[in-house]
């Protein structure tokens, strides 16, 4: 029997993209951590349900990095002074801190490298002054930095102590997975503000429409503990 997937409460599992309706699914799982390997994680758990031609297996980021330790301990984090002052410069809103605390912004220093930072925050400025637009921070720092996770208090534990990078290699990963399941991947990057396909086992998934597909964020965030689940077109 085809297992049951129910969408999370409050979101819609139909949206419609470029005049064709698709099915989002979420899939529930364990707490994935480091001692996982994503690919078995996706055998586990993608098979049951991934029973349609062109069906579509999308992970979440976060839980690929999860499984590679790219997830640091708040207390293992030393802030600098200037990540404590850039941080403070930080717009905070209600979906997130991002990188407007000292511990984020400190990994996003380690992983893109000061002088790009400096040179996004310098960019973000002139946007926000002379052109009236936000976002230019992170155009310029790139996914990794956007990527970061800030901690938040009705995150799963223990992840709600922890900062998380953005994975690495994830389009390899998906063409691993898609190698032992025999159906198309991608790796995303989605909140309730944004969404970018980060990974992608091959050129048959056209990464802006399907980061249409999943704008409205369909496996939601806090402790759903559902970091994966399947796109289907619908008939």
């Amino acid at each position: 029997m085809e297992n049951v997937l129910k969408p999370n409460e409050g979101k819609d599992p139909i949206i419609q993209v470029d005049g064709q309706k698709f099915e989002r699914l979420p899939i529930r799982t364990h707490l994935i951590t480091k001692n996982d390997d994503i690919i078995e994680v996706a055998e586990k758990y993608g098979p049951p349900v991934l029973s349609q031609p062109g069906d579509i297996l999308f992970i979440s980021g976060k839980i690929v990095a999860c499984s590679q330790g790219r997830a640091i301990p708040l207390e293992e984090i030393h802030p600098r002074k200037l990540a404590i002052s850039l941080s403070d410069h930080v717009t905070k809103t209600p979906y997130g801190i991002g990188l407007g605390m000292p511990e984020t912004m400190e990994m996003a220093l380690q992983e893109v490298g000061t002088l790009r930072i400096l040179f996004a925050a310098v960019v973000s400025v002139i946007g926000k002054k002379i052109f009236k637009k936000n976002g230019w921070f992170y155009n310029v720092a790139g996914y990794r930095a956007r990527c970061i996770d800030a901690p938040r208090h009705n995150t799963i534990p223990p992840y709600n102590h922890y900062v998380v990078l953005g994975p690495l290699e994830p389009d390899k990963i998906c063409r691993r997975i898609k190698e032992r399941l025999g159906y198309e991947v991608c790796i995303v990057d989605d909140n309730d503000t944004h969404v970018n396909i980060l990974g992608v086992s091959s050129d048959k998934i056209d990464r802006k429409q399907f980061a249409r597909i999943l704008k409205d964020n369909p496996l939601g965030q806090d402790a759903r503990q559902t970091p994966m689940g399947i796109i289907r077109k619908v008939k």
